[in-house]
């Protein structure tokens, strides 16, 4: 019988070693990602091919691919007719929304989208960008731009371009002045392949590891041994929010306490605990953490 194999798409470019490393991080080992489009992943009901974000919603739409990771922005751009089945919090730089921005030059005398009525906009993202200012009422050029669109700013009247920290923009010496869409990184899948039983449980396997290791990130497990005439103490140092597990010991005079948390927040308290008398502490990096 011929093993079933969900195809996959996962996105070149700016997000292909975030992905990579969010795969790791949640037990696929990918090889090949660097040498070509079709990289292999140590599950053999998965097979692989690397596309542009920018085409994922077609392929995935049309059949081609089962299932695809790519970014909400490209999503509604290319009105792609398929299943949103999770959000995933990464992106290139930081776990943040990427934003993509209506921006203009220092010096321009724009202040809000209705001072460009009757100017050029230029963007990747034409038909948001189109949505966008028809939504608003405002007449305005789209125009397509192939890339360096900071560097158009001066030539048109605006830009619609992508940012996740503005470090760029501000190089550029440009300002924004709104947000046409806010966008986060998607798992999308084909409606047929999500009727099909094995493709969609795949597909939300996939997607309960991936927001795993998201969760994961930033985060660390801490046990330590506590006197039970120190619990209380101990328990009031952690962030209130936060119930420890307690566990007997063959000492009854001691318990056993593990906690999840912030590895900023760690290191503040580890020296705390230490001095309200927790012994044995240990903290240990996490994976995966399902809620």
């Amino acid at each position: 019988m011929t093993q079933q194999v969900l195809k996959l798409g996962l996105p070149a470019g700016s997000l292909k070693d975030a992905t990579i490393d969010l795969f790791a991080k949640a037990g696929f080992n990918i090889v090949g990602m660097e040498r070509g489009y079709f990289p292999r992943i140590d599950d053999p009901q998965i097979g692989l091919v690397v596309l542009r974000a920018q085409e994922m919603g077609r392929y995935v739409g049309d059949g081609v691919l089962d299932a695809g990771i790519t970014g909400y922005d490209w999503v509604k751009e290319n009105d792609c007719d398929v299943v949103d089945v999770c959000e995933l919090a990464y992106s290139k730089a930081t776990s943040n929304p990427a934003r993509w921005v209506l921006a203009v030059p220092n010096e321009s005398e724009v202040r809000t989208p209705e001072d460009l009525a009757g100017g050029i906009v230029a963007t990747e993202l034409v038909n948001v960008t189109r949505k966008y200012f028809k939504d608003k009422g405002i007449d305005v050029r789209v125009e397509f731009s192939w890339g360096a669109t900071e560097v158009k700013a001066r030539l048109v009247n605006a830009i619609v371009e992508l940012t996740e920290t503005g470090s760029s923009l501000r190089a550029n010496n440009l300002r924004v002045i709104d947000t046409v869409i806010t966008s986060t990184t998607r798992v999308i899948a084909n409606k047929a392949a999500w009727k099909d039983s094995f493709k969609r449980e795949k597909i939300e396997n996939i997607c309960i590891l991936l927001t795993a290791a998201i969760e994961a990130r930033g985060k660390v497990g801490l046990k330590m041994n506590v006197l039970k005439h120190d619990l209380d103490d101990i328990i009031a140092i952690l962030p209130a929010e936060k119930s420890p597990t307690v566990s007997s010991l063959a000492d009854s005079d001691y318990v056993a306490l593990e906690v999840i948390l912030d590895d900023s927040v760690e290191r503040t308290i580890v020296p705390a605990l230490k001095r309200a008398g927790a012994s044995g502490i240990i903290t240990y990096p996490l994976n995966k953490v399902i809620h």
